[in-house]
């Protein structure tokens, strides 16, 4: 199963494919939202984390792009500032707060996303 992992953040990219690949999953990086819709669209990702702040596009628009090609792509909005007053407005499957601990992460990818294989 493949994740996409769209964060500007070297240190999130490198933490996300370590803990990801070690459960299984083969990881995509893209380092900014143009890279990243680029990504989505070639690599076909069966789930995708996206940063919210980002310099070139911002997580909110990307997610608004990758919903519009693929409806029902599950999508993790992952943040290191607390949103969770406007996440019911955004289209994605789950929201959290960055952490060096990705027990979350991992359940969430669990719940909307087949097993790796």
């Amino acid at each position: 199963m493949k994740v996409l992992v769209v964060d500007d953040d070297i240190n999130v990219q490198r933490l996300y494919r370590e803990e990801l690949e070690d459960e299984g999953y083969e990881v995509i990086i893209a380092d900014c939202g143009k890279s990243g819709l680029e990504k989505f669209e070639t690599e076909k990702p069966d789930i995708v984390t996206l940063d919210i702040l980002m310099p070139d596009i911002d997580g909110i628009t990307l997610l608004r792009k990758m919903k519009e090609q693929r409806p029902n792509i599950p999508i993790i909005m992952s943040t290191a500032y607390d949103y969770r007053d406007d996440f019911a407005v955004w289209a994605s499957e789950a929201y959290l707060v960055k952490s060096s601990d990705l027990t979350e992460l991992k359940k969430i990818i669990k719940q909307y996303a087949p097993e790796p294989t």
